[in-house]
């Protein structure tokens, strides 16, 4: 048996890796309500995990939200909030849960405190949705470092009124000075999932997930983590029309309009034609695609960005200050994706997919231009931003 190394010979690096491994870190990653919120806080989670194998990590959310279905299948414990966001209506129903929200914002409050308290994080990184409020704010009144997690050009209601009170705002766009303290922003990008990282286009075994062809043209659409109503229907009302093409079709519905489907529709799938509420290995469906429609959220884009593919754009006309089409068009002007908006699209999406199946030439224009926008380095850079506050 070889003699044990005393102290002193310990290299520098060896001494960090122990160190690292001996101080056991905790981190609370709070938001969620869409994919845009949760793929960041998980893609943020998986990082520090990969980085510090010991550390603690629990998501805080909303209850009835995706992120309390979506975060335990990605492996990580989460705590619900009843909490929601402001009504926008003026209906009795609606008067009366905005109301009820301040009580319901203080119970919230004294909630996410205990679990503050109980779980004595080092951080606390809030990604946007309802249940971030509370928990950042409750972790800035506990002295804890917080940092918010941006993504959006239009940052939402949550984080405006946070800024004061949070220490580092990571953001994905220039400009944000109009809404956040200067001082606090770092601007990194967006993360996105580990698997968009690493893409491998046309693998065989993508295409056996999906049970497809490598020998045919495949059409992706999806319409957001929830599905977009718009883009659904198109697809309703043309499936007869594209299935006379021989090209295939993945098309992510989001499970409330999956569950309006008739059986009819579901019916005509076939070898070419795959219908699904939700695709949870999402880098595999890239992986064989062709051609993709999307909308224009913020996490959408930059996970398109990275893919590479021939996109058309269909962005969701009531988000705040219309971002998703300022998202779209910063695209289109760059050559790098087309754009259709949300009102035209039952007259003009599919026979401007269809010109572009065609066209060879503008399919690797896009392709090319696109890709020249990425920022993989996102989530690195986040993460030194979270390792700048830990003690």
């Amino acid at each position: 048996m070889g003699r044990l190394r005393p102290f002193h010979e310990f290299s520098t690096f060896s001494l960090f890796l122990r160190k690292i491994l001996i101080m056991k870190k905790r981190f609370i990653i709070s938001g969620g309500g869409t994919g845009g919120h949760i793929f960041p806080a998980i893609a943020i989670a998986n990082k520090l995990k990969q980085l510090i194998p010991n550390a603690d990590i629990l998501f805080i959310g909303a209850n009835g939200k995706m992120e309390m279905k979506r975060v335990p299948e990605a492996g990580y414990p989460i705590e619900g909030l009843d909490i929601y966001g402001i009504r926008r209506d003026f209906s009795p129903s609606g008067i009366l849960r905005n109301l009820k929200l301040p009580f319901i914002l203080a119970k919230s409050l004294s909630r996410v405190k205990k679990i503050i308290h109980d779980f004595n994080p080092d951080v606390v990184i809030g990604v946007g949705g309802f249940a971030s409020g509370p928990a950042l704010r409750a972790a800035a009144s506990l002295n804890i470092p917080t940092l918010i997690q941006e993504q959006n050009s239009y940052p939402g209601i949550t984080n405006k009124l946070l800024a004061k009170t949070v220490s580092k705002i990571c953001v994905a766009y220039t400009g944000l000075e109009r809404y956040f303290p200067a001082e606090k922003i770092v601007l990194t990008g967006n993360p996105v999932r580990e698997m968009i990282l690493n893409l491998k286009d046309k693998s065989p075994e993508a295409y056996q997930l999906f049970s497809l062809s490598p020998e045919k043209r495949t059409i992706l659409v999806v319409g957001g983590s929830l599905g977009a109503r718009t883009i659904n229907e198109c697809f309703v009302t043309g499936i007869d029309e594209f299935t006379k093409l021989n090209i295939q079709l993945i098309w992510q519905t989001g499970e409330l309009f999956y569950n309006t489907i008739s059986p009819e529709l579901l019916d005509k799938q076939n070898e070419n034609i795959k219908i699904m509420p939700f695709i949870r290995e999402m880098d595999k469906a890239y992986e064989v695609a062709d051609i993709i429609i999307s909308r224009a959220g913020a996490i959408a884009i930059s996970e398109l960005t990275i893919v590479g593919k021939p996109t058309i754009l269909v962005p969701f006309p009531f988000a705040a200050e219309d971002h998703q089409t300022k998202n779209a068009q910063a695209l289109v002007h760059q050559n790098a994706a087309l754009l259709i908006p949300d009102e035209d699209a039952k007259t003009k999406l599919l026979p401007l997919l269809y010109e572009l199946i065609e066209d060879q030439e503008l399919q690797t224009t896009l392709s090319v231009n696109i890709k020249t926008l990425a920022q993989p380095e996102a989530i690195d850079k986040i993460i030194d931003s979270i390792n700048s506050m830990i003690q």
